[in-house]
């Protein structure tokens, strides 16, 4: 039995760790198993890529070689933790996935989405999401609801115009993938937001 894979995504500051903690919340009080992870990260070795490519001080980073990071952390999760858990029957959620690289590096850096496709080749043949919730958001909302950019954080630094290109670049994406997309309308309150992210869990059969 194949277990079930789950994907948030979103712009900076969108509320999405929070949502994920009250999505732990609710599963813990169902006593619904699952297991949570985020990217880049959840393994040793890519929590370690994770800090080369956050870190405020590699500014002089190749959007390229941006790129080529994140595959690696992601193709390490995947055979570490993903793939045998999913074998395993499990409920996998990942805070982050292929598509902030489509979002981010495709489309805000200029990359193209063929080109994050061909460096990600093992995860789109071999582990995508049954469901990608997005936390639809515009970056100028989600940052002034953040409170400001995080000046230690080498993306957030990138500026508005950069921020602006993700979030088109995910509403892209939404529509091309409309089949696994769940659009949720994160402006209002938290619990209003965990509310639709638990319905459209429950509508694709997930939990």
């Amino acid at each position: 039995m194949k277990g079930k894979f789950n994907t948030f995504e979103g712009c900076e500051g969108v509320g999405k760790s929070r949502q994920i903690r009250l999505l732990e919340e609710y599963l813990k009080d169902n006593g619904i198993k699952y297991y949570l992870t985020r990217e880049p990260g959840g393994t040793a070795i890519s929590e370690q890529i994770r800090s080369v490519i956050l870190d405020g001080n590699n500014a002089e980073m190749t959007d390229e070689c941006e790129a080529l990071l994140y595959a690696a952390a992601r193709v390490q999760l995947i055979k570490q933790e993903i793939e045998p858990r999913l074998k395993n029957g499990e409920l996998v959620f990942c805070d982050r996935y292929v598509d902030s690289s489509l979002a981010y590096q495709g489309k805000a850096r200029g990359l193209g989405y063929e080109f994050v496709k061909r460096i990600n080749s093992y995860a789109f043949k071999n582990a995508m999401p049954d469901l990608t919730v997005f936390l639809n958001l515009s970056p100028k909302d989600a940052f002034l609801r953040k409170g400001g950019v995080d000046g230690t954080d080498r993306l957030e630094l990138s500026g508005a115009a950069f921020h602006d290109k993700v979030y088109e670049g995910y509403l892209e994406l939404a529509k091309t993938y409309r089949d696994r997309f769940a659009v949720i309308d994160a402006s209002g309150t938290k619990e209003q937001t965990h509310a639709k992210i638990i319905a459209a869990l429950k509508a694709k059969g997930i939990i």
